[in-house]
């Protein structure tokens, strides 16, 4: 039987919450999609505490979920292997999201109902619970892509993002050879560019109440940099990326 939707969903380093983020998605998906008809695909990116056995030992109890390990390889090189096991999986929709339990699968609800309205949709956090200095690198992120772009997206990076798969192929095929630190900001660019409406649906942002944040301040601001460069350096490009996308190449 042919699915419906493949929820992807990096992980590091979750052991206090990953039971909970999993039962908590399975149960909520399940009241929009068949359960026969979804998956939740975790990548485990090299966790050192008990996140991947936890998945391991859990794993017979959810027919839907499937745990992948890998080596760390960070953030934005989890989720595009997600994406590219997803796709694999040929689902008609791909969704993504985050292991730290800062979201509700019950704004899920919003993106579904419009999926037949475009291939690609973005959510934003209307409210962000973040420390003071991660605000301020996402607002000069937010008025950079404006810069580099001239593309104001609300939310680039946010981890809750609903795809049509076959334009997901598109977006991935376009990426970098070299997978970006942050390839979310590639991949709304690129929607956003080749004319996708994205809605930037508001949708709820929790405080982290389990584990901590990997990237903090001087690393946050050295990586950051490094997106930075990175899309000043994919911009050379973009339109004959877009033009590939929109023509279906």
């Amino acid at each position: 039987m042919s699915l419906e939707l493949v929820v992807v969903i990096p992980a590091y380093n979750e052991e206090e919450c990953i039971q909970q983020v999993v039962a908590h998605w399975i149960n909520g998906i399940s009241t929009y999609v068949s359960p026969d008809k979804f998956k939740l695909l975790i990548i485990n990116d090299g966790s050192k505490d008990r996140t991947g056995a936890i998945l391991d030992e859990i794993s017979g109890i959810y027919p839907n979920l499937m745990a992948k390990h890998q080596l760390n390889g960070g953030h934005g090189n989890a989720v595009v292997n997600g994406y590219r096991m997803a796709v694999e999986m040929n689902p008609t929709y791909v969704f993504q999201t985050d292991s730290d339990d800062q979201f509700d699968v019950k704004d899920f609800g919003n993106f579904w109902e419009k999926r037949n309205q475009s291939d690609f949709i973005l959510g934003y956090r209307k409210v962000r619970h973040d420390d003071p200095f991660r605000l301020v690198i996402t607002r000069i992120l937010k008025f950079s892509l404006l810069f580099i772009y001239g593309t104001y997206i609300d939310d680039a990076n946010i981890p809750f993002r609903l795809f049509k798969t076959s334009f997901l192929k598109k977006l991935l095929h376009a990426l970098p050879v070299h997978t970006p630190f942050a390839p979310n900001i590639f991949l709304a660019v690129l929607a956003k560019k080749s004319g996708q409406n994205l809605f930037n649906i508001p949708v709820i942002h929790k405080e982290r109440e389990t584990g901590e944040v990997s990237i903090r301040h001087f690393k946050l601001l050295k990586v950051c940099w490094q997106s930075f460069k990175e899309l000043v350096a994919f911009r050379v490009h973009l339109n004959s990326l877009v033009k590939e996308i929109t023509q279906g190449k």
